[in-house]
């Protein structure tokens, strides 16, 4: 079964979600596990792309956005378009739940501060249980508002 984990945002902060799904993205590819970041449009894939870049240097994460780069796309691949190759994890910032999240055996969501916001993170739980994934929910770790 695959599984999913929505983070709660403790505010409407594109700066703290941009920083925490650097983190996951890091996190995923430390541990050999290729990425897909979809984003909710191109503007959006490019600022993660250069935050990506922006990082410590012991923090180097292998990515592009999509159609970038190698053939087959490096480890972690940033694109508001469907994934044109597989990755084990999804990482959705869209608000609506992807149609291809069923692809993917690990997904991460959020659910905003703004009530808006955590009605479309709502009816995303909901369609991701119907696609089979077993999902969890907890607030972003309180180091990550931090750093």
């Amino acid at each position: 079964m695959s599984r999913g984990c929505f983070y709660l945002l403790p505010e409407d902060d594109g700066h703290l979600l941009e920083q925490w799904v650097c983190r996951l993205a890091t996190d995923c590819y430390r541990q050999g596990l290729g990425v897909f970041i979809h984003t909710v449009d191109q503007a959006q894939a490019e600022a993660i792309d250069e935050r990506l870049w922006q990082q410590e240097p012991d923090s180097f994460v292998a990515h592009n956005l999509q159609g970038e780069g190698p053939r087959q796309g490096a480890p972690v691949v940033i694109s508001p378009q469907a994934p044109h190759s597989g990755r084990p994890v999804l990482i959705n910032l869209a608000p609506q739940a992807p149609a291809f999240a069923r692809r993917f055996g690990q997904l991460y969501d959020f659910v905003p501060a703004a009530e808006a916001g955590k009605q479309l993170a709502r009816e995303r739980f909901k369609a991701y249980r119907q696609a089979g994934f077993e999902l969890t929910t907890e607030p972003v770790p309180p180091h990550t508002q931090d750093a």
